[in-house]
């Protein structure tokens, strides 16, 4: 194709959008509903995930260490047990700071209670906190740390705990939350697809007559065609652009907003800045593919004169 027939492809495209006002509004306008409400399950689709993710990040194993454990077999087990490939990251807590922060998760109770303990009778063990690479091989990596403890005769590792059967109850909830979301915003995808290309075809519809008019007086098939495919791409990039620039728009101010609530709880909303290309990306190439697709398919109908 020469660049002048493009050109004048894309002018009569641009035109054709324009002298059909009306219509052209009415596919927009539901192109931009249909993706909107797509927008919203797939940005709240994208925080479950990042908060299950959170959660599934805070499990941790707690290693408890014989009271009588020298410091040379602290260390030992400590090497150990990071030397394992699936340990991201080990902390050793010893007793005296697992006694002050004990204080302070009772709160006065807890000084009342404690009060009596010091660093010379604590009667709390020196403990390592793991943090594991993939949390859901937790109860794995648990294994493999008391079998450490287990091989030797001493018995430095008093026990091992991450909180059996709660962390397996979790992973399951998370899992099918992360499914069930994926679920709907492909569901919300296919109906938009529906809608957007039932929209295309109304358009191309209203205008059959003039079609068949440019077929009798000699028109090529692909001379037809093209201006009603940059039509609807443009359709589809406009009323997808609207809600990509409005839906950002006020999820930013939603995060913003909700930043001091959700921050308090300890959780973290994606940014617009996390979710803004993802979101974007999908909504508008979306939009534009199916005001391509549904032009395309549409006018197939009326070219057969």
């Amino acid at each position: 194709m020469r660049f002048s027939t493009l050109l004048r492809h894309l002018r009569e495209g641009a035109l054709s959008l324009a002298r059909n006002g009306w219509m052209s509004f009415a596919s927009v306008s539901s192109i931009a509903i249909s993706l909107f409400i797509l927008g919203v399950f797939l940005l709240l689709s994208l925080n479950v995930n990042n908060l299950t993710k959170q959660i599934e990040n805070q499990v941790q194993i707690r290693v408890f260490l014989d009271l009588d454990i020298s410091q040379a077999k602290i260390e030992a087990i400590g090497r150990s047990i990071g030397a394992l490939p699936e340990v991201s990251r080990i902390r050793f807590v010893p007793k005296a700071e697992g006694l002050e922060m004990l204080r302070k998760n009772l709160g006065e109770d807890g000084r009342d209670i404690l009060e009596d303990y010091d660093d010379t009778n604590n009667p709390l063990p020196d403990t390592y906190t793991v943090e594991v690479v993939d949390p859901e091989r937790i109860a794995e990596v648990a294994a493999k740390i008391k079998a450490i403890g287990d091989a030797d005769p001493e018995q430095p590792i008093r026990s091992v705990r991450y909180g059996q059967g709660t962390v397996e109850l979790l992973f399951r909830v998370t899992n099918a939350v992360r499914n069930i979301g994926l679920i709907i915003v492909l569901g919300l995808a296919f109906t938009a697809t529906l809608l957007i290309s039932n929209t295309i075809r109304l358009t191309i519809f209203a205008r059959r007559r003039e079609i068949g008019i440019m077929k009798l007086v000699g028109a090529t098939n692909s001379f037809i065609r093209w201006p009603f495919f940059i039509e609807g791409a443009l359709i589809g990039f406009i009323g997808s652009a609207v809600t990509t620039a409005l839906l950002l728009a006020a999820y930013n101010w939603l995060v913003q907003s909700m930043q001091v609530e959700f921050g308090l709880m300890m959780i973290r909303l994606v940014t617009v800045r996390e979710s803004g290309l993802l979101v974007g990306g999908a909504l508008i190439g979306l939009g534009t593919a199916i005001g391509i697709l549904g032009s395309s398919l549409s006018i197939r109908k009326y070219l057969k004169v």
